[in-house]
């Protein structure tokens, strides 16, 4: 077995570190009136966090597992359900076609920015041509992270490079109740990129790279590259039990392959191409079949012009709206043709020798 290694982890809190953390949450006056309520709270918070109780309401994991008596969280169970049902509807042929629109954007104007982003514009405008085309459209909006209640898509844990069967499929190492990770709105993602037969994303390049709500999913969909879908054989996170798996032979299962995708980048100065290839690079890694030369576009608006003016500069730009809704046609004549089958794969039938 090869060695484990260890010496990283963080100290655990002092109990008056706890309370500064813990009581950030209630610093408004309103709350002072309840002070004895949250403190009985804190006290049972600390000790869930002192006790490690990442997931206190379990239940046998039953049949269809390794290990069907092993106790696994009742909120993993639940989201693996919901994966597996939006998989099954996704592969009949009587189920509509289904399309993800992904708002990647971090702005809208339900908070700080005070004004609508560009890229919920154009998402709007491929929306249309989707509809048009029969299509159902899900739109997400990865901007709501920055304007709703406690919505967090929390960060991966890169569980993968210790072993990939350490990487559950879907990830379950949220909600983590002992140290307050909870509200992760990856649960409801996993499923509504399963339903999907096809993916559009659409983003504006923040200082080179995806905007951070963007990223965070991406790095939180690795489990659908190779994930893990049954815990038990891992008993959730034990890293000797993943290495042996994976040493015995992992097959490094795609969960998301066969669906199709389009994508459009948009920035002002610089970036977009190294966004849009990035993009481009992960989804084909993930078994997604790209819609064409039109459907993976990259675009300039206002290019050096002030920011003030971007929305007006876009209302100008006859021919880019176009190319957005271009992708979305391109995206939509897809996903008819991989549904009847006659979509070109040409390397569908091949084993990759070097999998991961």
């Amino acid at each position: 077995m090869t060695e484990i290694r260890k010496g990283q982890a963080p100290a655990v809190l002092s109990r008056s570190a706890f309370h500064q953390r813990f009581i950030e949450s209630f610093m408004d006056p309103a709350f002072r009136a309840e002070d004895e309520a949250i403190s009985r709270v804190e006290a049972i918070a600390w000790q869930a966090y002192e006790e490690g109780r990442k997931a206190p309401i379990t239940q046998k994991a039953g049949p269809g597992f390794a290990d069907p008596d092993y106790d696994m969280s009742v909120e993993w169970l639940a989201t693996k359900a919901g994966i597996e049902q939006a998989q099954a509807a996704w592969g009949q042929a009587a189920t509509p076609s289904r399309v993800l629109l992904v708002c990647g954007s971090a702005r809208n104007d339900g908070t700080c920015p005070g004004e609508i982003s560009k890229t919920f514009r154009m998402v709007k405008w491929a929306e249309e041509v989707l509809e048009q085309s029969g299509i159902t459209v899900d739109i997400l909006d990865l901007s709501l992270l920055t304007s709703s209640y406690r919505l967090q898509i929390h960060p991966c844990k890169g569980c993968a490079s210790t072993a990939m069967p350490l990487c559950h499929w879907p990830c379950s190492c949220y909600p983590n109740h002992s140290l307050g990770q909870t509200g992760d709105w990856m649960a409801d993602i996993y499923q509504r990129w399963t339903a999907a037969h096809g993916v559009i994303l659409i983003t504006p390049v923040y200082w080179y790279q995806s905007p951070s709500p963007l990223k965070l999913m991406i790095d939180r969909l690795v489990c659908a590259d190779g994930g893990n879908p049954d815990p038990t054989t891992t008993h959730d996170k034990k890293p000797a039990k993943a290495k042996a798996l994976e040493l015995a032979g992992w097959d490094y299962p795609k969960h998301l392959a066969g669906r199709t995708y389009g994508l459009v980048v948009h920035g002002d100065v610089a970036g977009i191409e190294g966004v849009r290839r990035g993009l481009s690079d992960w989804l084909d890694w993930m078994g997604f079949i790209d819609a064409g030369v039109q459907a993976r576009l990259d675009r300039f608006v206002g290019y050096y012009e002030p920011y003030a003016t971007s929305h007006e500069t876009l209302d100008a730009d006859t021919a880019m709206q176009a190319e957005v809704r271009n992708v979305a046609g391109a995206v939509a004549n897809a996903v008819k043709a991989l549904r009847a089958g006659t979509l070109s794969q040409p390397d569908k039938a091949l084993s990759r020798p070097r999998p991961k």
